[in-house]
């Protein structure tokens, strides 16, 4: 005779792991994109310098056409050209929780943590994926794939560094972002010292401090196939977020139970006059 023997399922959920965007620390929201679909910024030229004519005599040797009017040197128009920026992705989700499915998993399909878990699983990577792409892609420079070591990538880091002082990029709030293998050999580096640390700094996904750059470890998947390592000033990528609508909608018609649904309209860009903020190296 054959006993049945009791299944017990555990008042609990087995969430997957899931890493907070760090985009924030990486982009800046500084233009507004209320009641319009795209944006256009100005950017304005500049002129060279001139040596001021301040003596002209009669018996100066010069062909009237070649000499401007202006002591200060030849009048030009000051350029101004735009630089247009398209919200490209406008993206949403819709699901159904039962009232029964709620009922019979001891209250585990529940639509106010599911949509939690859809934002934090779904939502949040893809925006991430898309804003890091667009920050490689318009990255003003971008070296020669080169494989990081322990050995080299302290050094190649601070090369990355050098090329935005040139830049003139501002040297504070820049953010070196690594990926965990990249991050494993830099803590292997004599050089590198990741005590100076703050707990604030730590809450915000900070990981240590390097040539005076918050270094920011971001998971593989979320990033460009073959990424190394990349340097970033945030007022070089501009990262809106024009709508978030996300609803619960309780007893509608069309369901029994609770109707999930939430759309997301945003994009990043990289500023044509601030490119040279962000400086890429990539390993493949």
């Amino acid at each position: 005779m054959s006993i049945e023997l009791v299944r017990k399922y555990a008042p609990y959920t087995d969430e997957i792991f899931s890493t907070e965007s760090k985009i924030s620390l990486l982009t800046n929201t500084n233009y507004d994109w209320s009641g319009a679909h795209s944006v256009l910024i100005w950017k304005l030229g500049t002129v060279p310098l001139n040596d001021y004519a301040r003596k002209r005599g009669f018996g100066d040797e010069f062909e009237p056409e070649s000499v401007s009017l202006s002591r200060f040197g030849e009048m030009i128009d000051l350029s101004a050209q735009t630089q247009e920026q398209l919200l490209s992705k406008d993206r949403s989700f819709i699901f159904n929780v039962d009232k029964l499915d709620t009922d019979e998993t001891a209250g585990q399909l529940e639509a106010g943590t599911a949509l939690a878990r859809e934002l934090r699983e779904v939502v949040v990577p893809e925006v991430d994926k898309h804003t890091f792409n667009a920050m490689v892609t318009g990255a003003g420079k971008v070296v020669e794939p080169t494989p990081l070591t322990k050995a080299n990538v302290y050094t190649a880091i601070l090369a990355g560094s050098e090329v935005l002082d040139e830049a003139e990029v501002p040297d504070t709030e820049r953010v070196l972002v690594v990926t965990p293998s990249t991050y494993t050999l830099l803590k292997q580096a004599t050089e590198f010292d990741n005590t100076d640390v703050g707990a604030e700094m730590k809450l915000k996904g900070v990981v240590g401090i390097l040539d005076g750059m918050a270094v920011v470890k971001v998971p593989a998947n979320r990033l460009p196939a073959g990424f190394g390592f990349m340097i970033a000033h945030p007022s070089a990528t501009v990262s809106p977020v024009k709508l978030e609508d996300y609803g619960v909608h309780n007893d509608t018609v069309l369901s029994s139970g609770s109707i999930v649904t939430g759309r997301i309209a945003y994009d990043a860009f990289v500023l044509d006059n601030k490119k040279n903020g962000i400086y890429y190296h990539p390993i493949a």
